[in-house]
């Protein structure tokens, strides 16, 4: 316990922790302004909460696929089970019946979903940038807060903050900002990644649910396709 008041005594400078996070988040802030931050925001939430599961997506899926087996497009209800992609997707697949309509709502879905996860990783990169040089400025505040005639506990003190300032502005680009990004871009290509094995597995059973059209006979000059002439009436 006595080691850790020691290092928390030494490297816990909550003033030199509020210049530093608090100026990087209003500098990034300002440079990207409120509705990327809110969306920046809105991704690192996400990341709090349970990845999308492919599993689970077809499961509710196979219900969807079997109402169509069973009772055709027309009479088949749609199944929604929370995803707000399949669950447009499966409003749009029975009311359209078009797997080409499919393929252009999963497509401007995956369009929004990946624009507010490189919009997200802006911010992240911009705060990432802007760490360190708010770690320099409170350094700067900090050697600027040294008296003309210093004694040896405010100088001390001063360099010591001055030191704290430099580190924390390292950590937050290198060990918070910059892995919180990579954080969401891994997490956003495995999702795409699984939304798209889902997309086309329902592809699949779709093409094996619809009715399959049947050829109708076909007919030759002078006969039918059997190979039987019309008789003419006499």
């Amino acid at each position: 316990m006595e080691n850790i008041a020691t290092f928390l005594d030494h490297w816990l400078d909550p003033v030199a922790l509020g210049i530093v996070l608090g100026g990087t988040l209003l500098a990034t802030l300002l440079r990207c302004g409120f509705a990327e931050a809110r969306v920046a925001m809105g991704k690192l939430g996400e990341l709090l909460r349970p990845a999308f599961d492919p599993a689970r997506a077809k499961a509710e899926l196979a219900r969807q696929l079997r109402d169509i087996a069973s009772q055709g497009f027309l009479r088949a209800e749609p199944v929604h089970f929370g995803d707000a992609e399949f669950d447009c997707l499966s409003d749009v697949l029975v009311s359209r019946r078009s797997l080409d309509t499919l393929h252009a709502e999963h497509e401007s879905h995956k369009r929004q979903r990946t624009e507010a996860a490189r919009t997200a990783m802006h911010v992240l990169g911009q705060a990432a940038e802007l760490a360190p040089v708010l770690g320099l400025a409170g350094t700067l505040v900090a050697l600027g807060t040294m008296p003309d005639d210093p004694g040896e506990v405010s100088m001390t003190g001063a360099i010591a903050m001055a030191v704290v300032t430099t580190l924390y502005g390292l950590a937050a680009a290198n060990f918070l900002f910059g892995p919180l990004a990579a954080a969401i871009l891994r997490r956003s290509n495995r999702e795409e990644r699984d939304r798209q094995a889902v997309l086309d597995w329902l592809e699949n059973g779709v093409r094996h649910a619809m009715p399959q059209e049947r050829p109708g006979p076909q007919v030759v000059e002078g006969g039918h396709a059997d190979g039987s002439a019309h008789r003419k009436a006499s």
